[in-house]
């Protein structure tokens, strides 16, 4: 598959602060931009007219990496990265080298035609699943997501729940994310978090392990949204005014690196979305365009990352990242 010409670019002035690399420890892969929704929250701009999907030989490196930098986490995302024929291939590679995987399921996908099986696959390979669910009523994921979502949603969740996912010592994981519906920081973890396990118990018969609050990214799709509603400086200057600095210890940054459908490295899954190339100390300097395969000799371990005015949104109040709160 031809590369993409999206440019590729450097960072602008900010005051968000230098921030360097600790042990890598989760390889997160976007397996390219094809989803069968198309959500106002998407910082990627997924949809079902995207076409672009990772290579044969790009995700071949993966299980190479994941081994030759001894990473234990593997997260998969996309686009709805089940939509890639590659996928399940992949996970039982990883599984079988002994690396967590984490799916980013957006649950309607389990009802796809041609996934009837997949919920199964996951299960069998002990893949944890962490799904979208930016609200436990039908109403608000709708206006999010699109008609009948959280229906389809629902009923994904029943299908995992019949696996066993989300029940006591099963060992299969159900993890399930919360996005504002607006230019909001979202409310406390612990608190929503035992809301939606009454509502989704109560009325669904529903039960998952965690709850994860992520803040909404001033980028991509949500920021053209924002920008057209007049919001986005507004919703800039809430992120910064909140800005918490014991945060950055914990940011995803520091412990993930992101790689994108071409294979390309990114120090986080909203960089790649920005096209923003990653720093490398030990070069002095910028090495545009750093690829998967560098992985294989090189640790980056220790080096400088690549920061912006967006970051804000994973430090401002309770924090953010793709594991939820991060205080």
């Amino acid at each position: 598959m031809a590369l993409s010409c999206s440019p590729v670019s450097e960072a602008p002035p900010t005051a968000f602060p230098a921030l360097s690399r600790s042990q890598l420890a989760t390889l997160q892969v976007n397996l390219g931009y094809r989803c069968n929704q198309s959500c106002s929250h998407c910082h990627v701009n997924a949809g079902p007219s995207r076409t672009e999907m990772m290579d044969a030989d790009t995700i071949a490196l993966v299980p190479a990496v994941l081994q030759a930098r001894g990473i234990t986490g593997l997260d998969l995302t996309g686009g709805a990265p089940e939509l890639h024929p590659g996928f399940r291939d992949l996970v039982e590679r990883a599984r079988k080298l002994g690396v967590a995987v984490i799916d980013r399921c957006n649950l309607t996908i389990l009802r796809e035609p041609g996934q009837g099986d997949l919920a199964a696959f996951l299960a069998d390979q002990g893949v944890t699943v962490v799904a979208s669910l930016p609200c436990y009523s039908a109403a608000n994921v709708d206006r999010q997501r699109g008609d009948g979502v959280f229906e389809r949603s629902i009923a994904g969740l029943r299908q995992l729940n019949a696996l066993g996912y989300g029940a006591e010592g099963s060992g299969l994981e159900l993890d399930l994310v919360y996005n504002p519906q607006g230019p909001s920081l979202p409310p406390p973890q612990g608190l929503l978090e035992a809301d939606y396990r009454r509502e989704l118990a109560e009325h669904f018969g529903i039960r998952f392990n965690r709850l994860y609050t992520i803040t909404n990214m001033p980028i991509q799709r949500f920021a053209a949204v924002l920008r057209q509603q007049g919001e986005l400086e507004r919703y800039m200057d809430l992120l910064r005014s909140h800005h918490n600095p014991a945060n950055l210890a914990q940011v995803m940054c520091r412990s993930t690196l992101s790689v994108d459908w071409q294979g390309f490295l990114y120090d986080c899954d909203f960089n790649q979305m920005l096209g923003l190339q990653m720093l490398r100390l030990a070069a002095g300097g910028r090495d545009p365009r750093r690829h998967l395969r560098q992985l294989l000799e090189h640790d980056p371990s220790g080096e400088s990352i690549a920061v912006a005015d967006h970051c804000f949104g994973c430090s401002a109040g309770a924090g953010s990242s793709c594991g939820g709160a991060l205080s």
